[in-house]
């Protein structure tokens, strides 16, 4: 990648949203939402494997050159003349193999409280109140209890991401991962992005954070989802203040969870801001 590569992982509803869209004002930089490109690798890897008979005339270095070649092509029109950074949860769980490919990316990790990732989901539920959500697999049923336990399940849309994210902090390479909080980037949007920049090593930009331009390719992709506003930013950062619409008993369930706000719950090498 001529301009290099990056990455944006970690929790939903936690502002990598957000985070694209702020970072896609810098003209030498692309950013947006989830891509294909983390299916893209896995599916590849996969085909790859000893699943395939026809594995035995594949080697790592062709397999190197393969997974490269399919970000390659998939950024062909965008890396000569920009900095990438591709978004999606599973990248917190792929740091070896984003360190053999790419020796140089770095991760930048969204955090959330897990309670609050799940009131955020649970609202856009009840706003969409007529239309069953892709999230939930269309099914119409189930109550908050349920819908919180398939969120927060291994394989559930928070539960991974956060399994993928305790893999990542205590993984040998966690040197190159950043955990940026929800309530920093909210609440000092300037001063996150001034750490992340300092973090990529990339030269500094003023941005602008009021009349936030939308993207309508993302607000498509929700509809078609059942989910419209899951990847809607507003026009401008704020840091919301609110209640939260779970239970008590669920909410204080999942508050503990977020481990990185232990005193001493990060080992050394990881950074938090």
């Amino acid at each position: 990648m001529q301009n290099g590569l990056h990455f944006i992982s970690g929790l939903p509803r936690s502002g990598s949203t957000l985070l694209s869209a702020l970072l896609r004002q810098n003209p030498r930089i692309h950013a947006a939402m989830t891509s294909p490109v983390g299916s893209l690798v896995t599916q590849l890897m996969r085909t790859m494997s000893q699943e395939n008979e026809g594995a035995v005339f594949i080697d790592d270095e062709q397999r190197a050159r393969i997974l490269c070649a399919a970000v390659d092509a998939f950024y062909a029109d965008i890396h000569p003349v920009k900095t990438v950074i591709d978004t999606n949860r599973l990248w917190c769980s792929k740091l070896p193999t984003l360190a053999a490919l790419w020796p140089d990316a770095k991760v930048i990790a969204c955090v959330r409280n897990p309670a609050w990732a799940l009131d955020s989901i649970e609202r856009l539920t009840r706003r969409n109140a007529l239309e069953p959500s892709g999230i939930f697999k269309f099914d119409p049923g189930g109550t908050v209890y349920s819908r919180a336990e398939g969120l927060m399940s291994g394989t559930g849309m928070i539960g991974f991401a956060l399994n993928a994210l305790r893999e990542a902090v205590f993984d040998a390479r966690r040197e190159r991962l950043l955990l940026v909080r929800f309530e920093k980037l909210t609440a000092d949007p300037a001063q996150a992005l001034a750490a992340i920049y300092d973090f990529l090593g990339l030269q500094p930009f003023t941005h602008q954070f009021q009349d936030i331009e939308p993207d309508y390719d993302a607000m498509m992709f929700d509809a078609r989802l059942g989910a419209p506003g899951l990847h809607t930013v507003g026009p401008r950062v704020v840091s919301p203040v609110r209640q939260t619409v779970l239970p008590p008993d669920l909410f204080a369930k999942y508050a503990s969870d977020a481990f990185w706000d232990a005193p001493d719950g990060l080992p050394e090498k990881v950074r938090l801001i």
